[in-house]
């Protein structure tokens, strides 16, 4: 409930907000794989986050905010930014594949016993590796930021807290925990196109 206070609190910087319609944009024109990389870090825990509010296991909640942000790029053209700020745009299009899922499910009767419904859930030989592969850059890039901005990073993207949030638990200004994010996420980059 905290949580959720502080992010209604929590306002919307005017400039990010022009940068995140910026992004979308990006996306919409030449398919800006950076652009959109840069929206999925910023809105992706976002979403997921909200996803899992409405019930639902965390693993349901990262599926339904990968398919959210997918249609975000698929969607991106459709995106006017004189009608809505970006980040309305993108819950409405996580909202409404929130609701489509419940209508589905609910319409839907599944005889869990059904052995052709049974799914090997393992995870494929290529995957276990990219994802290994995937790690050992991301923890590389993240030992070569200086302390602070490591710091900053594991808050927002590994915790979840919002700049305020990090903000008050480092008890530093708001903008300072900005820049760092900004300065870590410009060294990243580089370290994690593989990644991307």
């Amino acid at each position: 409930m905290t949580g959720m206070a502080t992010n209604r609190r929590k306002p919307v910087n005017a400039d990010d907000a022009r940068q995140y319609a910026d992004w979308i944009v990006a996306v919409a024109a030449t398919r800006d794989r950076e652009a959109f990389s840069r929206l999925f870090a910023h809105f992706g825990p976002r979403v997921k986050a909200y996803m899992f509010r409405f019930g639902g296991t965390a693993e349901n909640a990262e599926e339904l905010a990968q398919e959210a942000m997918m249609q975000v790029w698929r969607k991106a053209h459709l995106f006017d930014p004189q009608k809505a700020a970006a980040s309305t745009w993108i819950f409405t299009i996580a909202r409404n594949l929130r609701i489509d899922r419940f209508r589905q499910r609910k319409h839907i009767e599944v005889d869990d016993a059904d052995p052709t419904l049974i799914v090997d859930e393992s995870p494929l030989a290529d995957d276990i590796v990219n994802r290994d592969e995937h790690a050992v850059l991301i923890h590389a890039a993240l030992q070569d930021l200086p302390p602070d901005q490591k710091l900053v990073v594991e808050l927002s993207f590994f915790e979840e807290c919002s700049h305020s949030e990090i903000a008050e638990r480092l008890d530093i200004p708001l903008g300072t925990v900005k820049s760092r994010l900004r300065l870590a996420l410009t060294k990243l980059r580089g370290g994690l196109e593989a990644v991307l």
